[in-house]
């Protein structure tokens, strides 16, 4: 005979019920809800009990019982005491091979006419620490872009983590393309964070000529939510981490950097945030190394990053142009008087420099890149005396030879977008610059 009453208290009473808060403020961008306990990064649905549909939203800050919350999406349609529900799982992205050819979202999700995606291997953290320093590989080995003024004056590493910088309209998007169409990485990782609606299917048209092998894009758009915006880069970063643990060298390359740290702008304002340098508050200064340093190589394989940087103005010195020179391991340096000479790509070589070069390339590369970079300095340094007549040939034997290397430096530091070299084409046609 079964003894109900023992039966039933050796059976573990648990609650059953899933707890939630309430909405108790809604305001332009933000949310401020109470009822559960949250930590700061943590991840809540949001439940519009008149519309019947969730969004998710991030804990930004907590002030006593209350937090606030940043949403992915838009909040109308949202009313006090609609319930907030803590995401325990926390904010993830599938990632496998299932992912290449494709176009998705800040969240991961396809946003192509491609069908669902398959072939997904693991789930991983959008957000996570950087590798510990102690960790990293030593940046010891050629990354080739394919593109002749980079190749050969800024030679970048495998791992290294360099910038691109320039003004609107001067030439990023097709110096990206350059890059992704012609660099020696297995896997391509293209974050288009910020940018205009019309420039994604441009982009993969015009700058990829629709070949999307090997490459994944993950488009944030300017019309989505900050939050979308920040969090695109980190799904980025983290889908090229999947593919470096698997053994592969990752090209990632994001555009921009400014458009990121304008989204944590819009985001660190609107939860009380102080701005302090052109009204960046503090959070976007610490977010950028977070992304940056998360780049790099490890025992497997390697990111090799390209973060382009739009200069307010064209003024180098604008905050964060400032510190993402100070993060990165190098910066490609885009000038509108190039432009309008007709300069392709317009890399401005005295400006820009690659902090590894000398540890990837030969040491006859190398001297050869010393010759040439005396020779635009020298070009440069004399080019208003010889515009105005008042440099006559013999009075320097050395600016002679350099004006007179002139056009040939020109042909080699200039290339169009139809163009591919590899990098032992790219060797040979450097040391005929100096026959």
């Amino acid at each position: 005979m079964i003894d109900i009453d023992s039966l039933l208290n050796s059976i573990e009473t648990k609650d059953l019920s899933i707890p939630f808060g309430r909405i108790k403020h809604i305001s332009t961008t933000t949310i401020k809800a109470t009822g559960i306990e949250v930590a700061v990064g943590d991840i809540v649905k949001i439940e519009s009990q008149a519309h019947l549909y969730t969004v998710l939203g991030m804990v930004a800050s907590i002030e006593s019982s209350d937090f606030t919350i940043v949403p992915f999406s838009f909040i109308d349609g949202f009313r006090i005491h609609d319930k907030v529900y803590l995401q325990k799982e926390g904010l993830s992205v599938k990632s496998g091979y299932g992912l290449l050819g494709r176009v998705v979202n800040a969240l991961g999700e396809p946003i192509d006419d491609k069908g669902k995606i398959t072939n997904l291997e693991e789930s991983s953290a959008i957000n996570k620490l950087s590798m510990p320093a102690l960790e990293r590989g030593i940046i010891d080995k050629r990354f080739s872009t394919g593109v002749k003024p980079i190749d050969s004056m800024l030679t970048a590493g495998k791992g290294q983590k360099v910038g691109i910088f320039a003004g609107s309209g001067v030439g990023k998007s097709t110096l990206m393309g350059m890059i992704v169409k012609g660099c020696e990485a297995q896997i391509k990782v293209v974050a288009l964070i910020g940018e205009r609606g019309r420039e994604i299917p441009e982009f993969i048209h015009y700058n990829l000529n629709d070949d999307l092998e090997n490459t994944i894009i993950v488009a944030a758009t300017s019309d989505e939510s900050a939050l979308m915006r920040k969090y695109g880069a980190f799904t980025a970063m983290a889908i090229a981490e999947f593919f470096r643990d698997k053994g592969h060298d990752v090209l990632l390359m994001m555009d921009s950097v400014t458009r990121f740290a304008m989204a944590q702008r819009e985001i660190g304002l609107s939860t009380g945030e102080p701005p302090v340098s052109r009204g960046y508050p503090p959070s976007v200064f610490a977010l950028l190394p977070q992304l940056m340093e998360r780049a790099g190589n490890n025992a497997k394989g390697s990111i090799t990053a390209f973060f382009t940087v739009l200069v307010d103005g064209d003024d180098m010195n604008d905050p964060i142009a400032d510190q993402s020179r100070s993060i990165l391991d190098g910066h490609i340096v885009l000038t509108r008087d190039l432009t309008e000479q007709g300069f392709y790509p317009p890399i401005n070589i005295l400006k820009s420099a690659s902090r590894v070069m000398d540890k990837v390339v030969t040491d006859d590369h190398y001297n050869d890149f010393l010759k040439l970079k005396r020779i635009l300095s020298l070009i440069k340094e004399n080019e208003v005396l010889v515009r105005v007549g008042a440099y006559k040939p013999g009075m320097d034997p050395e600016l002679d030879d350099a004006l007179a290397r002139k056009d040939k430096v020109r042909d080699f530091l200039t290339q169009s977008m139809k163009e591919q070299y590899n990098f032992n084409e790219i060797v040979h046609k450097f040391k005929e610059v100096f026959k």
